[in-house]
């Protein structure tokens, strides 16, 4: 079994090259979505989640606020570091889980956006970095996703910078342009990570 970190900042492209090297046949393990697993209702995550931050942070049906947590968080390093201390152990624990029922000459991609700030490299055999500049970052955040640009800028502040992704990059997938240029750079490390895995 191959284990591969995948991240790269928010709007940098990432979830695009997880369903491409999903579709080529690795076992994908998201972290988002194991993220919004752990804090559904009912789950003793976001019993956690509201100990810390309290009841405004649900909507009126008790599931978990994201925006509203979102505007608490993202704008403080304190409170954001507080919800990662509960959410992170979740999220290891499940991804570990399905990480060893994946087959022994599986490609498994754990798909990351924290990687970097977490200092999680070390996990896995190689790192995969889905990069592009801040500026296109920003007008992905502002055209596709709907948020202002202030927002964007601090979800991007959060993270860490590229520099810091590059430094700790096996291999590195440039989606600066459009996304016909990025399908033929993903299908040559899917390449490189079957290789590998057969090694």
């Amino acid at each position: 079994m191959l284990s591969v970190g995948l991240t790269g900042g928010i709007g940098a492209g990432k979830s695009e090259v997880s369903r491409l090297l999903e579709s080529y046949g690795a076992v994908l393990i998201d972290a988002d979505k194991i993220a919004r697993e752990v804090v559904e209702p009912g789950t003793p995550g976001l019993a956690a989640v509201v100990e810390r931050f309290g009841d405004e942070i649900l909507t009126t049906d008790g599931a978990l606020d994201r925006p509203k947590l979102g505007s608490i968080v993202f704008s403080d390093p304190e409170r954001l570091a507080a919800l990662n201390a509960i959410v992170h152990p979740l999220v290891g624990a499940r991804s570990q889980e399905l990480e060893r029922s994946a087959g022994a000459d599986a490609v498994v991609v754990h798909d990351v956006p924290l990687l970097t700030e977490n200092g999680l490299a070390g996990r896995y055999d190689l790192v995969v970095v889905v990069d592009a500049t801040a500026a296109t970052q920003l007008a992905r955040l502002v055209e596709r996703r709907g948020m202002t640009e202030s927002e964007a800028r601090a979800r991007m502040d959060a993270q860490a910078s590229r520099e810091q992704r590059h430094a700790i990059a096996d291999l590195i997938i440039d989606n600066d342009g459009p996304l016909e240029d990025l399908e033929p750079q993903v299908r040559a490390v899917w390449a490189e990570l079957a290789r590998r895995a057969a090694e």
